[in-house]
């Protein structure tokens, strides 16, 4: 283990369940649609679309349904359904807005990365400021989203910083799986769903207290 700490450059932010209490929004969204649809959600599927991007829960759903047809309809009535939900109801997770607040303070690098797709993102950027970023990776800038690397690797590339200056702040396996394969030491605090442990992965139930001290500390021992 390495006592000398590269000086923290960037915190890249995953939007749903680590900033903002969406996940419960896109439980109200999903239910609405399948009952449109006809059907009913199963829980084991709800909880494998968390971290999952737009086009594939759409997937998910119809598949959970049994239902076909053009999945472009389905996601229209998602998307419909998400940005009320977005434009009234959006919530900071615990700690969230101070840890944001202080990280820019710090004059720190900061990027949102979020499997949801910019025409939603554009809506929850009206409660959690879109000056608060320097850039922001929505799922549909990407071919592969999480758990795939490419949106961390594309955030990287667009911060022009390195993995070992830089430490991502998630929630779901998927998002947590995306930024430590791309290099980056995480900070996960599970929401909807459990996470286990792995190498670069530091696990906290909350993000109430953490400074940007804690930050810094997590890229000890790379």
């Amino acid at each position: 283990m390495s006592t000398d700490m590269a000086p923290l450059q960037a915190v890249l932010f995953d939007m749903d369940g680590t900033l903002i209490d969406s996940e419960k929004l896109w439980s109200i969204g999903l239910v609405e649609v399948a009952d449109e649809l006809g059907g009913s959600l199963s829980a084991e599927t709800r909880a494998s679309m968390v971290g999952k991007d737009l086009v594939s829960s759409v997937r998910m759903l119809m598949a959970d349904l049994g239902v076909t047809g053009e999945p472009a309809v389905v996601q229209r009535l998602l998307v419909s359904a998400m940005a009320r939900e977005f434009a009234n109801a959006l919530e900071w997770r615990p700690g969230a807005e101070d840890l944001l607040k202080a990280v820019r303070a710090a004059g720190l690098r900061t990027g949102l990365v979020t499997s949801t797709h910019r025409n939603l993102t554009s809506v929850a950027l009206e409660t959690i400021g879109r000056d608060n970023f320097d850039i922001i990776v929505c799922g549909d800038d990407v071919a592969h989203t999480k758990p795939h690397p490419e949106p961390y690797r594309k955030a990287l590339r667009e911060l022009d910083v390195t993995a070992d200056a830089t430490v991502a702040i998630e929630d779901s396996p998927a998002g947590s799986t995306s930024a430590r394969t791309a290099g980056i030491a995480t900070l996960v605090v599970p929401l909807e769903v459990p996470v286990e442990p792995a190498p670069l992965l530091t696990i906290r139930p909350s993000l109430v207290g953490v400074t940007v001290a804690d930050l810094q500390a997590l890229l000890l021992g790379r």
